[in-house]
């Protein structure tokens, strides 16, 4: 497998791959997450990733509400698989790394394996648009983003690099603010199972807005 591999269809990519359950991460097709890995079953993983030339992760998310076991929670029915794009040796025995979202996938069944860390069967043909850049970016309401951005910049007392956000395209928009919006799991995995990148950004101007809403209310009761 070339190091600069594009995968174009999600018959390109393997059906079994090795997955990092960790709650409220978001990594979503084009994304960049950088990872800091210190666990040695986390390690074996990035040791074997890179050992078998595909170099792809899995990121999805436990399902803690439904979960019996806290040791090995179930997991979420859709993750988001990334390739290892750069990596670097902390010297304390730590990876740093970032994984390159590919697509999204769905988990048709979790393998019993020997390894360390867990591994599953999936699908990535449910998200074969995953595979089309920048597709449906047309219908986003760019507008409606920027406004409700701007209001929870301004609530949080927080700055950022417009000249760089009004740059953007609306699929790199969308998508990295997604990644980085402060919701906890259920908003998040909302977004990641998102039907196209315009119910995302609708997923997260909706959530936005009740946060602001709700911090605007907590607010007047604690003047009065």
């Amino acid at each position: 497998m070339p190091i600069n591999a594009e995968y174009r269809g999600p018959g390109e990519l393997p059906e079994v791959i090795p997955v990092f359950p960790l709650p409220g991460a978001l990594l979503l097709p084009r994304g960049q997450m950088p990872l800091n890995i210190f666990e040695p079953r986390y390690l074996a993983m990035v040791d074997d990733a890179l050992r078998d030339g595909h170099r792809l992760i899995g990121m999805i998310q436990p399902d803690v509400a439904h979960s019996r076991d806290e040791a090995r929670p179930v997991l979420f029915r859709v993750g988001c698989v990334g390739r290892i794009t750069q990596l670097a040796e902390s010297g304390d025995g730590r990876y740093i790394l970032e994984l390159t979202g590919i697509a999204r996938f769905k988990v048709v069944e979790e393998l019993t394996v020997l390894t360390a860390y867990r591994q599953c069967k999936v699908d990535f043909f449910s998200y074969a648009d995953d595979f089309v850049a920048r597709k449906g970016e047309e219908e986003v309401d760019r507008q409606a983003l920027l406004e409700v951005l701007t209001d929870f910049l301004e609530a949080n007392n927080l700055k950022v690099d417009w000249e760089g956000i009004e740059s953007a395209p609306n699929e790199a928009l969308v998508n990295a603010l997604a990644m980085m919006s402060p919701y906890g799991p259920a908003e998040k995995q909302a977004m990641l199972e998102a039907q196209n990148l315009k119910t995302r950004a609708e997923i997260l101007i909706a959530v936005t807005e009740m946060d602001l809403a709700k911090k605007r209310t907590s607010g007047d009761t604690g003047l009065q």
